[in-house]
């Protein structure tokens, strides 16, 4: 085996410019450092005015999550709810999310107003920052050009594209994961205590943003800090200790002291079995989603997949292929080939901790989302994007670099080899839809046509000694790799997306689930006119889903949850909201509903407090009979949807409340459900 000596630094790269004066820090933001190819920070910025604008294109018409969008505008009516991640400002419920993702909006919002854009704009802000930021990761160990096409890739996941015009905590997650691993590739460079301190503060945040999703990367982390960082091992040890600390108070002080405070005088936690947010830790956005309805902890029933069934080929059925798999073979021969160059290196390379990293963020993201039983829904491998586009970057420079420069044979087919490969499977992909437009057909052409200019270019050049041509050969096979992630990608950023389950590109049978994601209304007291549906709807394990509401992590069914009939069925209309707030007669809450999706969309329509009594799927325990007629008989609470539709019941409490109102409550004879409740009625 020839191991090849590790390429130049990065500060070699380009034209030397030695004993060059000092640059003032504002004018680097735009030519960047003294030892960087001329080219190298125009090309930044040119790729992050393409995230942003692909993010942020006609932003004003993207109405989001509405579940998130009311217990944001439910916090910008109350820091009680702010604080808790309520859904409502009366804080009955909670969403459930921890939430962190839901304080940066909501301070987005109280600064500048509650409206579409002022929700969507720190999303697009941190999707933009992930992609500098992976660009200085990349560059620092591979040079511009690697950090270069990493962040070219990260801007075009089309996934990615979707998720950060929307707002799922999702974006968020990613970028303060993010910060996690430049903060622990700093304490590897350095061996110092303090950034593995960082590091850990800023995966503790991420684990508030979406709890144990944050901590998919975490082996990865130890292996790599514990492998390569300098110093000895008892030093190595003490300082992933220390990281570890803070990484455990980082994430566990919010639960903590939400499940200290008296359960009275707080909201309920939404998605737990018994109103804590461990039983969510460990239940419902823990073991439910790997396992599903299997969990042996409180997993709420949680099974349903937007994604297509569990198993190694999940990433690329129709309905994931479009959304993140078009660089993964890169990607996978990348990860095998560059650990085989630094296969001799010292144990503290910091080009080989970095393939490391990459390579182990993307292959646990992609074991983990592949083979998850539990409720799974497209958007969530976003995670797994700067994996991915990190390896390409290093891929494009390493495997070329070898390909050129490789004394052994062997070399000379690796890099034409998964170009070629990416290149059939980039086509294979754009065949899947090539009836669903002129932009796919266009893409499709081009990857093809470049995929065989660039591995026609590459071996001919190589092997006539031609570089010019092995470099235009190059950049064709950057085309080849892009031109479809780029046509989906476009299409995201020109198209409204579902809020609740945003995809890229043309509908391929799933992933889409249903429509919940309107609602938005950017006034404080918001009014509109159409039904807002309790929750008719239903879904499948397939990944489709029909009806008013889908889940946003869940996938559950929204009607019948709240057995006994609780609201399934009926339509909360306008001019039930019109009537509810003229009759509100100063109780705290307009109305108690169902589900959350039922609730959301009343919040935002109404701009009042709607109670969720059975949060998502309407199995939650918040409401119950005893906590209702407290509520109605300090005048709390004096109207609650109450379906006949006669469906049964799997909770005994549902049932007991369904009927004590029926019997106790006076009918709203103009709407169907629909129930008066007063002090007087409390017995």
């Amino acid at each position: 085996m020839t191991t090849l000596a590790p390429p130049p630094a990065p500060v070699h790269e380009g034209r030397h410019r030695a004993a060059a004066p000092p640059v003032p820090r504002v004018r680097r933001l735009f030519t960047g450092a003294p030892e960087d190819p001329r080219w190298a920070r125009p090309a930044l910025w040119a790729i992050l005015v393409l995230a942003t604008a692909l993010y942020a294109w006609n932003l004003s018409s993207v109405t989001g999550n509405s579940f998130y969008n009311a217990a944001v505008y439910s916090g910008t009516k109350s820091w009680k709810a702010f604080f808790f991640g309520a859904l409502d400002s009366g804080s009955f419920i909670t969403v459930d999310k921890p939430p962190f993702a839901l304080w940066v909006m909501g301070l987005s919002a109280r600064v500048l107003g509650y409206g579409t854009w002022q929700l969507a704009l720190p999303m697009v802000a941190v999707g933009v920052g992930s992609v500098a930021l992976l660009y200085r990761m990349v560059k620092r160990d591979f040079g511009a050009v690697a950090g270069t096409v990493a962040a070219l890739a990260l801007a075009l996941t089309p996934i990615t594209v979707a998720i950060t015009r929307d707002t799922n905590p999702d974006p968020i997650l990613v970028f303060l994961m993010l910060l996690g691993a430049a903060a622990l590739m700093r304490a590897v460079r350095t061996g110092r205590t303090m950034p593995m301190v960082w590091s850990g503060v800023a995966i503790g945040f991420a684990f508030n943003t979406k709890m144990m999703q944050a901590y998919v990367v975490l082996p990865v982390f130890f292996l790599v800090y514990l492998w390569a960082a300098r110093g000895s091992i008892g030093r190595r040890v003490r300082a992933l200790a220390a990281g570890t600390v803070a990484l455990v108070v980082s994430s566990a002080w919010w639960m903590v002291v939400v499940d200290l405070i008296p359960a009275s005088r707080r909201p309920y936690i939404g998605g737990s079995t018994d109103n804590t947010v461990w039983d969510l830790v460990i239940g419902y956005n823990g073991f439910g989603r790997i396992f599903g309805a299997s969990a042996s902890v409180g997993s709420q029933g949680n099974g349903a997949s937007f994604g297509g069934e569990s198993g190694l080929y999940r990433m690329f059925n129709d309905i994931m292929g479009g959304q993140i798999s078009w660089l993964i073979p890169f990607a996978a021969v990348t990860l095998v080939a560059g650990l085989v160059l630094r296969g001799r290196a010292p144990r503290t390379d910091g080009r080989r901790a970095a393939l490391l990293l990459w390579g182990g963020w993307f292959v646990l993201h992609y074991l983990t989302f592949a083979l998850a039983e539990g409720t799974f829904h497209p958007y969530y491998v976003t995670a797994m994007a700067p994996g991915i586009a990190a390896l390409a970057g290093i891929g494009a420079v390493m495997l070329y670099r070898a390909f050129r420069e490789g004394a052994a044979v062997k070399w000379g087919w690796v890099l034409p080899t998964a170009v070629a490969a990416s290149t059939v499977w980039a086509v294979l992909l754009l065949q899947r839809v090539s009836g669903s437009g002129t932009l796919y057909t266009v893409a499709e052409v081009v990857a093809g046509a470049a995929g065989a200019v660039a591995v026609t270019g590459l071996l001919v050049g190589r092997f006539t000694k031609r570089r010019r041509l092995m470099g235009f050969a190059a950049l064709a096979a950057i085309v080849a790799l892009l031109a479809g992630p780029a046509a989906y990608s476009v299409a995201a950023a020109g198209s409204t997306p579902n809020g609740t389950n945003p995809t890229a590109g043309p509908n391929t049978g799933g992933g889409m689930g249903g429509g919940a994601g309107g609602g938005q209304r950017p006034s404080g007291a918001p009014s509109g006119t159409g039904q807002i549906g309790t929750g008719t709807g239903t879904s499948t394990g397939t990944g489709t889903g029909t009806g008013t509401g889908s889940s946003p992590e869940s996938g559950a069914p929204s009607a019948g949850g709240m057995g006994g009939g609780m609201g399934g069925g009926t339509q909360v209309t306008s001019a039930m909201i019109t009537y509810l707030k003229e009759h509100q007669d100063g109780a705290t809450w307009l109305l108690a509903v169902a589900t959350d999706q039922t609730a959301s969309s009343v919040i935002l329509e109404s701009g009042q407090p709607v109670i969720s009594m059975g949060g998502w799927s309407g199995t939650d325990n918040a409401m119950t009979l005893a906590k209702l007629k407290s509520l109605v008989k300090s005048g709390k609470l004096h109207y609650i949807v109450i379906s006949d539709s006669g469906q049964g019941s799997s909770n005994s409490s549902n049932t007991e409340i369904s009927t004590w109102v029926k019997k106790n409550g006076t009918a709203v004879s103009d709407y169907s459900g629909l129930y008066r409740l007063d002090a007087s009625d409390v017995g």
